[in-house]
């Protein structure tokens, strides 16, 4: 895949080890749109070893792929449960050592950060993610798993924090907000 000069592709990871999320989205000017989206499936290994691998092979895959110059990755989180945090940051030290075997630099966003750059809100669902994600990548619903659309999200949110024109631009009130974005609300 060649790129021009000016265009930027980035790559997001939603890692897990039963399915890891991902979604590439090229900038080219001012506005993201999307390249790809899609799940890394390991339901089929039972040896959690054997997941990193498969893991650090296909994202190794896509990064070729798709040449993103950026790679952003959601940071594990503590749930429940320990064991489950530990593989998780397993997964995503697979993916990590993926770019970074590509020279692809990578960023970590905390899970309420990344659903905050997305819809407004930290405590968002994934139900909500997906909804925000296309209507402002304009994509249909195309059966979307929900952990791809995450990859996506962590992709878009890097967008966001890494000084996107638009997130930098600072706002008084809503009708400020209006006024100076025209094309960007739509009525129903």
């Amino acid at each position: 895949m060649k790129r021009e000069q000016s265009e930027r592709i980035i790559l997001g990871i939603d890692p897990g080890t039963t399915t890891t999320g991902y979604g590439l989205i090229r900038i080219a000017g001012v506005g993201p749109e999307l390249v790809a989206i899609g799940l890394i499936d390991l339901s089929r290994f039972s040896d959690h070893y054997l997941k990193l691998k498969h893991i650090f092979d296909r994202v190794t895959g896509i990064i070729d792929e798709y040449q993103p110059c950026e790679m952003a990755i959601e940071a594990p989180f503590y749930g429940k449960n320990v064991q489950s945090m530990l593989k998780l940051g397993r997964a995503q030290g697979a993916a990590i050592a993926a770019a970074l075997n590509r020279s692809v630099h990578v960023s970590e966003y905390a899970p309420r950060k990344i659903k905050m750059s997305i819809t407004g809100r930290g405590a968002a669902s994934k139900e909500q993610v997906a909804s925000m994600l296309m209507n402002i990548l304009k994509f249909g619903d195309m059966e979307m798993k929900l952990d791809a659309t995450d990859g996506l999200a962590v992709a878009l949110c890097h967008f966001y924090q890494s000084g996107a024109p638009s997130a930098e631009k600072t706002y008084h009130s809503w009708k400020d907000f209006l006024n100076r974005n025209p094309g960007r609300i739509k009525s129903r």
